[in-house]
């Protein structure tokens, strides 16, 4: 039985910091009921702790101390609504510049990606940062809520100079489905209910399309995948094989390869829990029986055809995260890959991209935050993907062996926009 995953949405909010991403998941998620009166208490006392007269409704997702006592957003804060229509899980990303690691990790599981603007500052910088980002980790869906229309006495004017920049940016990312709302976070208009101060807009409000927004549309993915997390010792003998499940469904008896060994053979059964099934979808831990005995172990890879490539060169693209520039051979770095986890070095930077022009450009190291195009070598073998055809096995974070610290994030092959 394939589990839903239809009516589930997840949502990433992205964008620069104080253009209001936190207040506009605040607002959802009061205007539609989905907080408890313990709930609202707490965002109150925290409101009235900064001297806010009324509710803050950042505070609804800004949960660390830290956020509530600088007004910032820190890590990512993950949230769960339902509507009559879907269920939703709503990563809030951090807009400070400091924090571009957290953002991407919201954004990397993400169906669509609802940035959040300022209406008077247009599209900034780390808007544009973050939008490349997203289109890197293949989010191809973006709502763009064009917030504080309130400030601007809801004037058309400056919303539409707002909707050409982003058709333009839109266009150079490959975004494939854009929509720009004129939004007030702070007073909820067209958030949940669409608003009389903006009748030159005839559009959805952002509940509306968040509604409507397809979901799994990341899952494009030609083969099936299980990374091998665990080897379980059956009773009465034998092993089975468990990991979660990406690209597409395992079923009993389908011809399977094990990698890298290269080994052919068959799913003889699959168990969920304990429990006999007959298939594994997308998402699912299970674990597998197969029919031959094989030495496979954690960090080995089992799929259907179309087979990933085995491989320990290739071209990748890196966000680096690192506090301190990154160049060829300066760090010695440990790259983790799905239940593997290797030694690498960078064995040539291919160049950096400019996140105004969206330009390849030379360049021998990589300052925090800065994206790059580089070859890497891996001591072992690895097992991987195009991150295009799947966002598991296409994925990588490269790990400084002397501090343990992730200084970034990588993607196999490169961007389609590039």
């Amino acid at each position: 039985m394939k589990l839903a995953t239809k009516d589930l949405l997840r949502l990433a909010t992205i964008g620069s910091v104080d253009d209001g991403k936190s207040t506009l998941i605040g607002r959802l998620l009061v205007d539609t009921r989905q907080l408890f009166d313990d709930q609202l208490d707490a965002v109150a006392a925290a409101s009235e702790k900064r001297g806010i007269g009324d509710l803050d409704l950042s505070f609804v997702t800004d949960g660390l101390r830290a956020e509530r006592e600088q007004g910032i957003t820190i890590d990512v804060a993950y949230r769960y609504a339902t509507t009559p229509t879907r269920k939703f899980i709503i990563a809030d990303c951090p807009g400070h510049v400091q924090y571009t690691r957290n953002m991407a990790t919201g954004a990397s599981t993400a169906d669509l990606a609802l940035v959040v603007l300022d209406v008077a500052s247009g599209l900034k910088e780390q808007t544009r940062r973050h939008l490349c980002i997203a289109a890197l980790l293949g989010v191809r869906s973006i709502i763009v809520a064009v917030n504080k229309m309130d400030t601007v006495e809801w004037s058309e004017i400056p919303f539409q100079r707002v909707v050409d920049q982003i058709a333009t940016v839109s266009r150079e990312l490959g975004f494939t489905s854009t929509l720009t709302i004129p939004v007030s976070a702070l007073l909820g208009d067209n958030v949940v209910e669409n608003s009389s101060n903006t009748p030159w807009y005839n559009g959805p409000s952002v509940l509306d399309a968040l509604e409507a927004s397809e979901a799994g549309s990341w899952e494009t993915a030609q083969g099936a995948r299980l990374p091998i997390q665990w080897v379980l010792r059956q009773p009465g003998g034998g092993r089975t094989y468990a990991g979660m499940v990406s690209g597409e469904a395992f079923k009993v008896g389908d011809v399977v390869t094990l990698l890298p060994a290269n080994i052919e053979t068959t799913i003889a059964a699959i168990n969920f829990g304990g429990v006999p099934r007959l298939d594994a979808s997308v998402g699912l831990a299970a674990d597998l029986d197969l029919f031959d005995e094989t030495d496979a172990g954690r960090g080995d890879l089992i799929a259907t055809a179309p087979l990933p490539t085995v491989t320990s060169e290739f071209e990748a693209t890196i966000c680096w995260f690192g506090e301190k520039p990154f160049s060829p051979g300066g760090q010695r770095l440990r790259l983790k890959h799905t239940t593997k986890s290797t030694p690498v070095r960078v064995q040539a930077l291919k160049g950096v991209i400019d996140i105004k022009s969206l330009s390849i450009n030379d360049a021998t190291s990589l300052a925090t935050n800065e994206i790059g195009l580089a070859t890497l070598v891996t001591a072992e073998a690895i097992v991987v993907d195009d991150y295009r055809d799947d966002r598991v096995t296409g994925s990588f974070v490269l790990i400084d062996e002397v501090t343990n610290a992730t200084v970034a994030a990588g993607m196999v092959g490169h961007a389609s926009f590039l």
